[in-house]
């Protein structure tokens, strides 16, 4: 969990240098094609959009004889030869440029918009996949920790973030500058003069966007964290919504929910705060600059002087060129903000999204690993010491399990013996000694031939919401309808599952809630039936079923035992009385073992616990 009000992530995303370019570097590059088309589109449209207000003004001066200028009919970069001489040439030739400049502008548009579209998508898919295929291949220990909200915000606000910035902010950007570069260039060429009174805010509103990009950067993270806590205290809220219903806690997590929101509430107003100075300042800028030329560009055309220190003549075409460059000049600088909205929401984002890819695994594959083949199940724990945060939680323990053996483990909660099982599976890894199945040490073994060598029934079966023949192939994917089948009556599932409506189509809806404990239970059994593992771990499968379904779900298990190492974890004594060996655990350590028989000889605490529950004492425990 998170603690301070910190991130989980923090550790992590604080460490991310220059995210941004990460992203395009990591991702980008693979979808670079899309990208560069993308790019030249726009240019190529927002070049073609600034072509209409430069030819009238230049047709307006050469054509029409009521401007009065007399001035000749050229264009930049376009050889005066090539140019018509008559008034009807030069004006068909103006229709014709200002018609085709609103036909390019159209046509690059739109391929700017399918193949800028295609690269933010494609990005995003990877980002996503990737975050994903991190998370599976974490340990145990980040998702013990980590807050499923937190993880949830990073694959779908933060990609969602990216994604935006990607789509919306590159054409924003390319757009700015084209737009910005190609008037400046335009009006520097008409009228140097005149230019620089236009231009002349520019410098202002570099500054003022210096000042907003530091000033919001910090106010982005904050809010992204909000978005992170306010995710977990949603999910843990609806993911606990049976407990809050019988405890009658509706309100007490409203509240939760209320402050976690207005915590995000808070953050987003700082934010959006900045905005509210920064966009208005940046239009009042972009507004004076189109009145700074009107005023002295009107003034200079109305009385034929040039004002200030400004010297030559202004005809009207220039003039209206002008005009028309700085008010189009008002809306890309204005747009300014939300680039940066977009950057810094992006730049936060990407921070967290590699941050998580940074976070490192350390259960993985040894570089010279081995594949365990046809194992019999012969397991061996030698002075196993293993603990969380510091805290020893399995202390020197050793024994040996033969294939074929079923061992029991007992003990209070708390003992240790869940973990001890998921040390033998790798779901985390020994601090001291070693665990062996078949002679390999674990760790020298793959993780996927381990895990396949190890079949798991917890007491908290989950099912994936789907049918029920999907979620028994969960794990043997290639088993045949008939072979599901078999798995399911050897776990006695097969008549209840033909009694629903579909069958074996039946949808079992979010972690099976359409099904009961006891049938989610015996189809677990079926599933690890059908992948026939020769090691069994079975943690509590039968502790919170009536009687009836727990004798059902106990013949499923005496099928799936035979002839195949199994643990058996229970807190129901009479569960294990078959066991060959029951190990007693109390603090990490194995108390006492041996059968069922020797250990009520020993009268020790299994003896004492075996007695309180055979006689119906409450609450009989070991102690």
């Amino acid at each position: 969990m998170s603690t301070g009000g910190e991130s989980v992530f923090d550790e992590y995303r604080d460490a991310v240098e220059r995210p941004i370019y990460r992203l395009f570097a990591d991702y980008g590059l693979d979808h670079r094609a899309w990208f560069a088309t993308g790019m030249t589109a726009n240019v190529i449209a927002r070049g073609a959009s600034l072509l209409p207000p430069l030819v009238l003004g230049i047709a307006i001066d050469a054509v029409f004889p009521a401007s009065g200028s007399g001035a000749p009919y050229e264009l930049p970069f376009v050889p005066q030869t090539w140019l018509p001489t008559t008034d009807g040439g030069q004006f068909a030739l103006s229709v014709g440029l200002i018609v085709g400049a609103f036909l390019v502008t159209a046509v690059f548009t739109w391929v700017y918009g399918v193949t800028a579209n295609n690269f933010a998508h494609r990005v995003m898919h990877d980002v996503r996949t990737d975050c994903y295929a991190k998370m599976q291949n974490l340990d145990m220990p980040f998702f013990d920790d980590k807050q499923t909200g937190e993880v949830m915000a990073i694959l779908n606000n933060d990609a969602t973030n990216l994604e935006r910035f990607l789509d919306d902010a590159l054409h924003d950007s390319a757009r700015l500058v084209v737009m910005i570069g190609g008037i400046a260039a335009i009006l520097v060429w008409m009228n140097p003069q005149l230019a620089l009174v236009t231009l002349v805010a520019v410098p202002a509103m570099a500054l003022l966007t210096r000042w907003f990009m530091r000033a919001v950067e910090p106010r982005y993270v904050a809010q992204r964290k909000a978005v992170g806590a306010l995710n977990t205290r949603l999910e843990n809220s609806l993911s606990g919504i049976g407990l809050v219903k019988t405890t009658g806690t509706e309100e007490y997590e409203t509240g939760r929910v209320t402050d976690a929101s207005y915590t995000y509430f808070e953050r987003t107003m700082a934010m959006l705060r900045l905005n509210y100075l920064y966009r208005p300042g940046m239009e009042l800028l972009a507004g004076l600059s189109f009145g700074a030329t009107f005023v002295v560009g009107g003034w200079w055309l109305a009385t034929g002087e040039a004002p200030l220190f400004l010297s030559g003549t202004l005809t009207t075409g220039t003039f209206v060129t002008f005009l028309l460059m700085s008010q189009r000049f008002v809306t890309p600088l204005s747009e300014v903000s939300t680039i940066i909205d977009q950057y810094e929401n992006a730049r936060a984002s990407s921070e967290r999204v590699f941050g998580l890819m940074s976070i490192p695994a350390t259960i993985t594959d040894a570089d010279d690993a081995t594949a365990l083949r046809d194992p019999s199940g012969e397991v061996t724990y030698e002075n196993v010491t293993f603990g969380y945060d510091e805290e020893v939680v399995i202390d020197d323990v050793s024994f040996a399990a033969e294939p074929g053996e079923t061992i029991a483990l007992v003990g209070p909660t708390g003992a240790g013996k869940s973990t001890l099982l998921k040390l033998l599976m790798r779901l985390y890894d020994v601090d001291e000694g070693s665990i062996a199945l078949d002679g390999h040490d674990v760790r020298d073994l793959t993780l996927e031939s381990l895990r396949e060598a190890i079949g798991y029934v917890a007491q908290d079966t989950y099912l994936f919401d789907g049918t029920i023949a999907e979620n028994l192939r969960y794990g043997a994917f290639d088993a045949a309808d008939e072979e599901i089948r078999e798995a399911a009556r050897a776990a006695e599932s097969h008549g209840f599952i033909t009694a629903l409506p579909e069958g074996y189509d039946t949808r079992v809806g979010e972690r099976g809630v359409k099904l009961s404990g006891g049938q989610r239970q015996r189809l677990a059994i079926a599933r690890a039936m059908l992948q026939d593992p020769p090691v069994l771990v079975l943690d509590e499968a039968t502790s919170d079923v009536d009687t009836e379904t727990e004798a059902a779900i106990q013949r499923s298990l005496d099928r799936l035992t035979a002839d195949r190492t199994t643990f058996v974890i229970a807190h129901r004594l009479s569960t294990v009385t078959d066991a060959d060996r029951v190990f007693v655990l109390r603090d990490g350590t194995i108390e006492e073992r041996g059968s069922h028989d020797e250990l009520l000889d020993a009268e020790g605490s299994y003896a004492r616990l075996w007695r309180a529950q055979s006689s119906g004492v409450a609450g009989g425990a070991l102690d």
